[in-house]
């Protein structure tokens, strides 16, 4: 599913209009996005939780050159799906 679809889904289920439920979606996405920036924890009961997880420094090989080198520390954002997430995809 894209962008695109969500949107579409959006504007049926609740009898928006495709421009209003893009706006909405954006919305839904920017302030998750400003959340995990800020370093917060995002928790939505029954679909899952977003949030930063620290990758820590590591070595790794070039596969073309064999070469050792240095993966820096990072932070990555993380998804852990709920309970009804699970549920749901399991039947």
């Amino acid at each position: 599913m894209t962008k695109v679809d969500l949107v579409n889904k959006i504007a049926e289920k609740l009898d928006y209009s495709k421009k209003d439920s893009e706006k909405a979606l954006n919305a839904v996405l920017e302030s998750i996005t400003d959340s995990l920036a800020a370093g917060e924890k995002v928790a939505l009961v029954g679909f899952g939780t977003f949030e930063v997880k620290e990758r820590a420094e590591r070595t790794c090989k070039n596969p073309r050159t064999q070469e050792e080198m240095i993966v820096p520390a990072c932070k990555v954002p993380g998804f852990k799906a709920g309970k009804g997430l699970k549920d749901a995809v399991a039947k």
